[in-house]
């Protein structure tokens, strides 16, 4: 470890190298234009409530590809997936000939306070479905659910097994109950009820700071720390830009929902134990026999590897893959090592099956 030098001159040429870029940094920020996030064109062909569903359109369709549609977490914004042109996981799935749906869940008010997990799975995600097949005139689709998102996709799938062909889980808990899920092993200590009743509709910083509270150290004071140096060059300035827009982009959650979710999945683990149903009908993960395909940050502080991995032994499906990349919960998506390998991979699984 590099010892510290406080000698009078060293700490002079620390605090002007410091200054000089702040003042830099400053400039940058002055000349920046737009931040260019979500540039991939789409059109909204659906809507029901709060919610958008969006439309990809791909340069050259492939017709031996089943259109993609994807559901997203109600937690932050789909931007996430096309935060850059160059690292856009929606634009790649373009150029590969996929047609592709997305879920915007909007921006839930007082008015959705009641809405619970059969309005979002049997009803919006179930109308998304209905509304693909019929838009790009197919039978079925590949569903691919992100984080929270592939949790409904999971119930969805085994509720709802003729509508979906392939399915793609991406950053996904199963197992809420592995010992190295520090996110779960929190919520399990929170009085949700005390909590809903409490806010209503959650509000969605308050989850930010959650997920902040779990590398405090690394996510808050070495992201300060570290802003002169990265503000002070334009395409870093960007991309920090874009980032922290998307973080701090927080939908609150539909009170009721957000009950549902916390104790049924996080608080009971219902979903690998049989024990969860919506709407009365029981949700069976042995009930998905579709090719399925589950990838993973080996690195996810949000999502560790063992709660994805759990899925591998709870569904009938006879050709599972697994993808674990060395990268994290967000990385998988925006990271330059990663490139384009997350959509190669879907790309060459979906021609394969």
């Amino acid at each position: 470890m590099r010892r510290l030098d406080l000698q009078p001159q060293s700490l002079k040429k620390e605090l002007k190298r410091f200054n000089s870029r702040l003042l830099q940094s400053y400039q940058t920020l002055n000349n920046l234009g737009d931040l260019g996030i979500e540039a991939t064109v789409y059109s909204e062909v659906f809507q029901q409530d709060k919610l958008r569903l969006r439309y990809y359109a791909p340069p050259d369709i492939n017709p031996e590809l089943s259109p993609i549609l994807i559901c997203y977490a109600l937690v932050n914004r789909p931007s996430m997936l096309d935060l850059h042109p160059e690292r856009s996981l929606i634009a790649q799935l373009l150029a590969a000939g996929f047609r592709v749906y997305l879920i915007d869940w909007g921006y839930p008010d007082a008015s959705d306070r009641y809405l619970d997990l059969d309005d979002y799975i049997n009803g919006y995600l179930h109308q998304c479905v209905l509304f693909s097949c019929e838009h790009s005139q197919s039978p079925k689709i590949t569903l691919m659910g992100i984080c929270q998102g592939g949790t409904f996709s999971l119930c969805y799938t085994a509720l709802h097994p003729q509508k979906v062909e392939r399915l793609i889980t991406l950053v996904t808990p199963v197992d809420f109950s592995t010992p190295d899920f520090t996110l779960s092993r929190l919520v399990k200590h929170l009085d949700i009820d005390l909590t809903v009743n409490t806010y209503g509709n959650i509000p969605g910083q308050r989850l930010n700071d959650l997920y902040t509270s779990l590398m405090p150290m690394r996510l808050s004071l070495q992201k300060q720390m570290d802003l002169p140096s990265i503000l002070s060059e334009p395409q870093k300035a960007l991309e920090f830009l874009r980032m922290e827009h998307w973080l701090n982009d927080c939908p609150d959650q539909a009170g009721e929902a957000f009950r549902e979710f916390a104790i049924w999945f996080f608080q009971e683990n219902r979903l690998i134990q049989g024990q969860l149903t919506l709407a009365g009908q029981k949700v069976d993960l042995k009930a998905i026999t579709q090719p399925l395909l589950n990838i993973f940050g080996l690195q996810d502080h949000l999502v560790p590897p063992s709660a994805s991995r759990a899925l591998a032994q709870h569904t009938a499906s006879q050709n599972y893959q697994e993808l674990a990349l060395r990268t994290g919960h967000i990385g998988l998506f925006v990271s330059k090592r990663n490139g384009t390998q997350v959509a190669d991979a879907i790309t060459h699984w979906c021609y394969a099956t």
